[in-house]
């Protein structure tokens, strides 16, 4: 079983490692490939030319970086990510993924048990509960890292942000923005927005850290700069519910989302859940 939706990654300079695209290729799940146009040859070199697609350079020149640095240095992942959305709604589709290109693996966690995904039914699964309702903006897989295999979690978490790999609904009014954290940023301001997302904990995304693959943005952010510049920027976009914190050896922003626990989920008309005991125990209610 694969997605219904078309699924992207956005990548530069990971031709060689291309985490993403391996453990997709294991699934059998389809995807494309988004490429600045001057390392399409590196690309195409080890993967289906089909499957390529070559960023219009017209995103880069006029995304909303949030900053006044312009040219100076990277813009980020956000242009490419602004071209997929528009590109999957030039197919007619009403939602679409986009994922970071560092993905080793998909997990599902069933009864404390980490199972790799096999083939596209958990993505198949995360795009059946959002269309159910009417107002979920954006929804993915949480990272394998936050989950403790040996304590009871929720399967999913409502109204908090969605990091890395992401299901976006077309037609709601945001588009990426940020020179950095542009997933914290579009979450927060989907939430504002009184929109709600959906954080799966059920599936999960084993994500190698940011700094730890070369390519992407390692080179151009991380590596000379560290992540205070990425934490400042969060608290300057979000100055009502993010605070710069130091943990961990390094600058981290810390966002508070208990503010949007008041969004609440508005069901299709028509739609019915029979009452009864999912596998983690939990008592459903008929709605």
């Amino acid at each position: 079983m694969n997605p219904n939706f078309p699924l992207y990654i956005p990548s530069k300079s990971r031709a060689d490692s291309r985490l993403t695209v391996k453990a997709l290729e294991a699934m059998r799940v389809p995807f494309r490939v988004v490429i600045e146009e001057d390392q399409y040859m590196m690309y195409a070199a080890v993967i289906d030319k089909s499957k390529l697609l070559v960023l219009d350079k017209s995103y880069q020149r006029d995304y909303n970086t949030c900053d006044s640095l312009g040219d100076s240095k990277s813009k980020g992942p956000g242009p490419a990510r602004n071209f997929i959305w528009d590109h999957s709604i030039s197919e007619g589709y009403p939602w679409h993924w986009v994922m970071d290109d560092n993905i080793q693996q998909f997990i599902r966690l069933y009864k404390s048990h980490f199972v790799q995904m096999s083939d596209g039914t958990g993505f198949r699964c995360m795009e059946d509960f959002v269309l159910r309702y009417e107002n979920i903006a954006m929804a993915g897989p949480n990272y394998f890292m936050f989950i403790r295999r040996k304590y009871p979690e929720p399967p999913l978490i409502f109204n908090t942000r969605i990091y890395s790999c992401n299901l976006i609904r077309n037609d709601v009014p945001f588009r990426w923005r940020g020179r950095y954290n542009e997933d914290t940023i579009l979450s927060l301001d989907m939430l504002k927005a009184r929109w709600c997302t959906v954080q799966f904990n059920a599936f999960l995304q084993l994500k190698t850290t940011t700094q730890y693959v070369a390519g992407g943005n390692t080179e151009e952010f991380y590596a000379d700069e560290g992540t205070l510049a990425k934490s400042r920027m969060q608290v300057a976009v979000h100055p009502d519910v993010s605070r710069l914190v130091w943990k961990f050896g390094r600058w981290h922003h810390h966002v508070d989302y208990s503010r949007f626990r008041k969004n609440k989920l508005i069901k299709k008309d028509g739609l019915e859940i029979e009452q009864g005991v999912n596998e983690y125990g939990m008592v459903l209610k008929k709605i």
